[in-house]
């Protein structure tokens, strides 16, 4: 069964916009108008995730958050007109996940959704191989051969989508989408710099390249032709 999304929004044309939206990418959805009646939707009803809006009427976003969160750790995406650093920091201090400002395209929150379903549901730990490069999920310790390889937050969550699709190309969208959670433009060169800190860190001892460029498409980790 899909997920169920708690949408609490005020404003009915975007409440009408999302759950459509929502539906249509085959998620169950439920809403509410104001605070009061999203915190019991939350209460009787528990999600999987919700879409909360800020400016709500009675009781507020930010207090349906903090509410929220002290009753379970269902992850907030908050919705906002408010774009200033200091109201993003107030959002994610009063337990949010994460952050929307309006107006918002559907794939963005598509994509925003995506990520933090991901990363609240619990994994099972397992050691990822190819080659003689090998990934521990449970303990995030990275190897080639019996060399260790220290790796950031997101190099190692790049690491582990190659290697849980080994001789498959990924393309620039599905790579944005599953690491990163959104789209950066066509203009950003992130993929390109966090492979290319991937090969300097696993071929540092001059081992074979094992994730290759697919010109025009994306990249795949194989062994060289």
């Amino acid at each position: 069964m899909r997920e169920l999304i708690l949408v609490i929004e005020d404003e009915e044309r975007i409440l009408t916009f999302l759950r459509r939206g929502l539906i249509y990418e085959g998620y169950r959805v439920e809403t509410a108008s104001d605070g009061a009646a999203g915190l019991a939707s939350a209460r009787d009803n528990p999600p999987d995730l919700v879409i909360l809006d800020w400016m709500l009427p009675g009781i507020d976003g930010l207090e349906v958050c903090r509410r929220l969160r002290a009753a379970s750790s269902v992850p907030i995406l908050m919705l906002t007109a408010k774009d200033a650093v200091s109201d993003r920091v107030q959002g994610l201090d009063a337990g949010a996940d994460d952050y929307l400002v309006k107006p918002f395209a559907l794939d963005e929150v598509l994509a925003r959704l995506r990520a933090l379903l991901r990363r609240a549901k619990p994994e099972t730990p397992e050691v990822l191989t190819f080659a003689d490069l090998r990934l521990d999920t449970g303990t995030h310790q990275a190897f080639r051969g019996e060399r260790a390889i220290e790796l950031t937050a997101k190099e190692y969550e790049l690491l582990e989508l190659f290697l849980q699709h080994p001789r498959q190309v990924l393309t620039r969208e599905v790579i944005y989408d599953r690491v990163w959670g959104y789209d950066f433009g066509g203009e950003s060169n992130i993929i390109e710099v966090y492979v290319r800190y991937l090969r300097q860190k696993t071929e540092a001892e001059g081992e074979e390249r094992l994730l290759h460029t697919v010109r025009g498409v994306g990249y795949v980790l194989r062994e060289t032709a």
